[in-house]
């Protein structure tokens, strides 16, 4: 009964592993699993959850702020104080001896008044939690776009595949006609050996095709953040090939509204310029309401001191001004003004970046267009031909050069068809990607 057990138990777990390792992805999912186990996606939003605090730091800095002190002091043993009294047979001791010191002290500070520094520092937080969410979002962005295009070359390498797997065969059915055609003196041996050839480099390609898969397999699972031995496989439905509507000049708006490198720029931007205030808040005086609650024995305010504890209290306001720090401030100031001058320069240059970036996808969607339905009418016409030439050969009306040659062109406008809908397929990620479309 327990072997019985053991073996359920086994084929289970195996039958987890054997599932676990042999996926079948769609785009989405593909994505999906590459945002749970990306390690970049992880720093960002830690860092966004780390800006968040920032912010919270800096509130609280608004409220009144609380603290307690304790302490407890042993001092060495003196002489007790004595004073000589007129008329008095004796001195007099004016106050004990105090060898032990306790001290309980609650002190409570609310600032008034910091010249904005305190208003500043919170948009400066808020600006750059700001900016960090919309580098989380581009980071995604990339990802998701590095995901599609490992995606479609994996597809890529499986379709060809299928066309090496096909021309084999076709060869293969040849030089079985060739034979038999020998047979009754049809053709001859050189007639063979020129399909042998044919047949041997189609199973050449096809190692290669084979080879290519596993390659881009290993840097999908890679990218997915999967072990490289996984036998994940893709499932991207029926592929169409449908020409996109564009518009070069609603794009590059789009880019302009959409980029989150942009939105992030712009954030930091911001924060640079309340940085600024921040450090020209040093030029005003910084106003602050306190109390504090003393508990000590002895207690100092208790004259003579006694030791035993007594409580006592004081409330104050203080003012604290930097009037003259050599330049200090100035020099800053002038820094911070640099840096948020630089910020500008750089959005400047990014958006310039954006702009060239998106005239160069859209002509690279353009033009792959067009070799898309290129590349289509030359599979129809090379397989016209091949039906053509494989009836003629059949009735020994063509020679095994012309299929052979007719093969090979048959298997290059396939492939080049293939590569055309694939790097179509990328490029259009390539151009939603440069105008901030989100991928995923």
């Amino acid at each position: 009964m327990k072997f019985c057990i053991h073996v359920f138990l086994l084929f289970f777990s195996l039958t987890g592993i054997v599932s676990a390792q042999n996926l079948i992805l769609t785009p989405e999912e593909s994505i999906n699993i590459s945002f749970k186990n990306s390690n970049d996606l992880n720093i960002s939003r830690s860092r966004i959850a780390g800006s968040k605090e920032k912010i919270s730091e800096v509130k609280s800095q608004f409220l009144p702020q609380l603290k307690l002190n304790a302490g407890y002091l042993r001092q060495s043993n003196v002489d007790p104080y004595f004073i000589i009294i007129p008329f008095s047979p004796q001195p007099v001791q004016l106050s004990e001896v105090i060898l032990n010191n306790y001290s309980v002290v609650l002190s409570l500070r609310q600032t008034l008044f910091s010249g904005g520094k305190l208003l500043s520092l919170r948009d400066l937080a808020q600006f750059t939690s700001e900016s960090t969410e919309q580098d989380f979002n581009a980071a995604q962005n990339d990802l998701a776009a590095t995901v599609l295009n490992a995606y479609w070359n994996y597809y890529k390498a499986l379709q060809i595949k299928k066309t090496t797997d096909e021309i084999v065969l076709q060869t293969d059915q040849h030089i079985i006609d060739t034979k038999n055609f020998m047979i009754n003196g049809l053709a001859t041996r050189s007639d063979v050996l020129k399909l042998e050839v044919q047949n041997s480099n189609a199973k050449l390609q096809q190692l290669e095709s084979e080879n290519n898969i596993e390659l881009a397999r290993v840097s999908f699972n890679k990218i997915l953040g999967l072990s490289l031995d996984s036998k994940t496989n893709i499932d991207p439905g029926e592929l169409k090939f449908e020409s996109e509507n564009l518009d070069l000049n609603s794009l590059s708006a789009n880019a302009f509204e959409n980029r989150a490198e942009l939105k992030s720029l712009e954030y930091r931007i911001k924060a640079s310029d309340e940085n600024i205030s921040a450090i020209k808040s040093a030029y005003y005086p910084y106003v602050s309401l306190y109390g504090n609650f003393y508990y000590q024995n002895p207690n100092l305010r208790i004259q003579p001191p006694v030791d035993e504890f007594n409580s006592t209290w004081d409330v104050g306001v203080s003012l604290s001004w930097d009037l003259w720090n050599w330049g200090n401030t100035s020099s800053q100031v002038r820094q911070a003004e640099e840096t948020s001058k630089q910020g500008k320069f750089s959005l400047d240059q990014l958006k310039d970046n954006i702009s060239l970036e998106v005239n160069q996808n859209y002509l690279n969607v353009i033009y792959l267009e067009e070799r898309i339905k290129v590349s289509r009418k030359n599979v129809e016409l090379a397989e016209d031909s091949y039906k053509v030439i494989t009836e003629k050969y059949n009735v020994q009306l063509a020679t095994s050069t012309e299929i052979t040659d007719a093969e090979t062109s048959l298997f290059q406008a396939k492939t080049n068809y293939i590569t055309s809908v694939v790097d179509y397929k990328i490029a259009l990620i390539k151009l939603y990607r440069s105008t901030g479309k989100k991928l995923y």
